[in-house]
Protein backbone atom coordinates (compact mmCIF):
# COMPACT_ATOMS: atom_id res chain seq x y z
CA UNK A 1 0.00 0.00 0.00
CA UNK A 2 1.40 3.29 -1.15
CA UNK A 3 1.67 6.06 1.29
CA UNK A 4 0.67 9.44 -1.30
CA UNK A 5 0.07 12.77 0.03
CA UNK A 6 -2.29 15.20 -1.17
CA UNK A 7 0.52 17.25 -2.56
CA UNK A 8 1.62 14.15 -4.70
CA UNK A 9 -1.80 13.73 -5.94
CA UNK A 10 -2.23 17.52 -7.30
CA UNK A 11 1.75 16.87 -8.20
CA UNK A 12 0.83 13.58 -10.60
CA UNK A 13 -2.15 15.52 -11.83
CA UNK A 14 -0.29 18.52 -13.09
CA UNK A 15 2.32 17.00 -14.11
CA UNK A 16 0.19 14.05 -16.59
CA UNK A 17 -2.48 16.51 -16.73
CA UNK A 18 -0.81 20.17 -17.44
CA UNK A 19 -3.57 22.85 -16.94
CA UNK A 20 -6.10 20.68 -15.52
CA UNK A 21 -6.23 22.23 -11.67
CA UNK A 22 -7.41 25.89 -11.77
CA UNK A 23 -7.40 26.11 -8.33
CA UNK A 24 -6.63 23.27 -5.00
CA UNK A 25 -6.75 24.39 -1.11
CA UNK A 26 -6.83 21.55 1.87
CA UNK A 27 -9.49 21.89 4.30
CA UNK A 28 -9.41 19.40 7.37
CA UNK A 29 -7.12 16.87 5.98
CA UNK A 30 -8.84 16.66 2.28
CA UNK A 31 -7.96 17.79 -0.85
CA UNK A 32 -10.16 20.09 -2.94
CA UNK A 33 -9.30 20.94 -6.33
CA UNK A 34 -11.44 22.76 -8.92
CA UNK A 35 -10.88 21.63 -12.57
CA UNK A 36 -12.51 23.42 -16.09
CA UNK A 37 -15.81 21.36 -16.97
CA UNK A 38 -13.99 20.19 -19.98
CA UNK A 39 -11.69 17.83 -17.96
CA UNK A 40 -13.86 15.87 -15.91
CA UNK A 41 -13.62 12.71 -17.96
CA UNK A 42 -10.27 13.09 -18.59
CA UNK A 43 -8.78 13.85 -15.20
CA UNK A 44 -11.26 10.39 -13.69
CA UNK A 45 -9.94 8.45 -16.01
CA UNK A 46 -6.26 9.42 -15.12
CA UNK A 47 -7.64 8.96 -11.40
CA UNK A 48 -9.12 5.46 -11.95
CA UNK A 49 -6.37 4.13 -13.91
CA UNK A 50 -2.83 5.43 -12.15
CA UNK A 51 -1.55 2.96 -9.91
CA UNK A 52 -0.15 4.17 -7.24
CA UNK A 53 -3.62 6.49 -6.40
CA UNK A 54 -6.15 4.27 -7.63
CA UNK A 55 -9.15 6.18 -6.96
CA UNK A 56 -11.86 3.48 -7.56
CA UNK A 57 -14.90 4.66 -5.75
CA UNK A 58 -17.01 7.60 -6.28
CA UNK A 59 -18.95 8.26 -3.03
CA UNK A 60 -21.07 11.11 -4.30
CA UNK A 61 -21.68 13.96 -6.68
CA UNK A 62 -23.87 16.83 -6.49
CA UNK A 63 -25.04 19.90 -7.95
CA UNK A 64 -24.13 23.53 -6.89
CA UNK A 65 -26.30 26.80 -7.79
CA UNK A 66 -24.20 30.15 -7.28
CA UNK A 67 -26.43 32.69 -8.76
CA UNK A 68 -23.91 35.72 -8.44
CA UNK A 69 -21.16 33.56 -9.96
CA UNK A 70 -20.97 34.99 -13.80
CA UNK A 71 -20.74 32.20 -16.01
CA UNK A 72 -19.86 29.38 -13.42
CA UNK A 73 -23.35 29.61 -11.66
CA UNK A 74 -24.20 25.78 -11.82
CA UNK A 75 -21.49 23.69 -10.42
CA UNK A 76 -20.66 19.88 -10.04
CA UNK A 77 -18.95 18.48 -6.59
CA UNK A 78 -17.65 14.90 -7.17
CA UNK A 79 -16.09 13.07 -3.98
CA UNK A 80 -13.86 9.87 -4.50
CA UNK A 81 -12.23 7.39 -2.80
CA UNK A 82 -9.28 5.39 -3.33
CA UNK A 83 -9.57 2.58 -0.87
CA UNK A 84 -6.57 1.88 -1.23
CA UNK A 85 -4.37 4.54 0.08
CA UNK A 86 -7.53 5.43 2.27
CA UNK A 87 -7.43 8.61 0.63
CA UNK A 88 -10.51 10.83 -0.44
CA UNK A 89 -10.59 13.69 -3.23
CA UNK A 90 -13.49 16.82 -3.89
CA UNK A 91 -13.19 17.82 -7.32
CA UNK A 92 -15.43 20.42 -8.42
CA UNK A 93 -16.44 21.76 -11.90
CA UNK A 94 -18.29 25.13 -12.51
CA UNK A 95 -20.36 25.77 -16.34
CA UNK A 96 -22.59 28.65 -17.03
CA UNK A 97 -25.97 28.51 -16.83
CA UNK A 98 -26.40 29.26 -20.05
CA UNK A 99 -24.88 26.21 -20.99
CA UNK A 100 -25.26 23.82 -18.89
CA UNK A 101 -23.43 21.30 -20.32
CA UNK A 102 -20.62 18.64 -18.22
CA UNK A 103 -19.57 15.06 -19.96
CA UNK A 104 -20.70 11.92 -17.67
CA UNK A 105 -18.39 9.91 -15.64
CA UNK A 106 -21.14 6.95 -15.65
CA UNK A 107 -19.10 4.96 -18.26
CA UNK A 108 -16.17 5.07 -15.23
CA UNK A 109 -18.39 4.62 -12.11
CA UNK A 110 -21.61 3.17 -12.50
CA UNK A 111 -22.69 4.91 -9.30
CA UNK A 112 -22.53 7.93 -11.52
CA UNK A 113 -25.88 6.97 -13.41
CA UNK A 114 -28.53 7.74 -10.99
CA UNK A 115 -26.15 10.32 -9.48
CA UNK A 116 -26.46 12.49 -12.78
CA UNK A 117 -29.96 11.97 -13.28
CA UNK A 118 -30.49 13.17 -9.80
CA UNK A 119 -28.51 16.55 -10.74
CA UNK A 120 -29.92 17.02 -13.97
CA UNK A 121 -33.47 16.62 -12.32
CA UNK A 122 -32.98 19.17 -9.72
CA UNK A 123 -30.13 21.68 -10.98
CA UNK A 124 -30.84 20.97 -14.94
CA UNK A 125 -27.49 20.31 -15.44
CA UNK A 126 -26.76 18.18 -18.48
CA UNK A 127 -24.32 15.62 -18.82
CA UNK A 128 -23.13 14.93 -22.32
CA UNK A 129 -22.69 10.94 -22.74
CA UNK A 130 -25.28 9.96 -20.20
CA UNK A 131 -27.40 6.68 -21.07
CA UNK A 132 -30.71 7.75 -19.94
CA UNK A 133 -30.43 11.34 -18.93
CA UNK A 134 -34.02 11.80 -17.77
CA UNK A 135 -35.93 13.18 -14.21
CA UNK A 136 -35.61 10.32 -11.73
CA UNK A 137 -37.50 12.11 -8.62
CA UNK A 138 -39.41 14.92 -10.08
CA UNK A 139 -42.64 14.73 -12.73
CA UNK A 140 -41.38 14.64 -16.48
CA UNK A 141 -43.56 17.79 -17.06
CA UNK A 142 -42.03 19.79 -14.96
CA UNK A 143 -40.20 22.82 -16.40
CA UNK A 144 -38.16 24.01 -13.73
CA UNK A 145 -35.08 22.82 -11.41
CA UNK A 146 -35.89 23.14 -8.02
CA UNK A 147 -33.04 23.60 -6.09
CA UNK A 148 -31.64 26.22 -8.07
CA UNK A 149 -31.72 29.28 -5.76
CA UNK A 150 -34.01 31.25 -8.19
CA UNK A 151 -37.39 30.68 -6.02
CA UNK A 152 -38.61 31.44 -2.78
CA UNK A 153 -38.25 29.63 0.19
CA UNK A 154 -41.84 30.05 1.40
CA UNK A 155 -45.25 30.68 -0.73
CA UNK A 156 -45.40 34.14 -0.78
CA UNK A 157 -49.02 34.34 -1.04
CA UNK A 158 -49.62 31.83 2.55
CA UNK A 159 -52.45 33.08 4.48
CA UNK A 160 -52.22 30.56 7.12
CA UNK A 161 -49.17 31.68 9.15
CA UNK A 162 -48.29 33.98 11.68
CA UNK A 163 -44.50 35.35 10.95
CA UNK A 164 -44.37 36.54 14.26
CA UNK A 165 -43.53 32.91 15.36
CA UNK A 166 -40.85 32.77 13.15
CA UNK A 167 -39.28 36.13 14.60
CA UNK A 168 -40.60 38.61 11.85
Amino acid sequence: MANITNEEIIQHIQTDLPGCILSAEESFGMCTIEIPANQVKNLFQFLYAHPQMEFQFLTDLCGIHYPNQVDKELGVVYHIHSLVNNLRLRIKAFVPKANPQIESVSSIFKSANWQERETFDFYGIVFTGHPNLKRILNVDEMTYYPLRKEYPLEDQHRTDKNDSYFGR
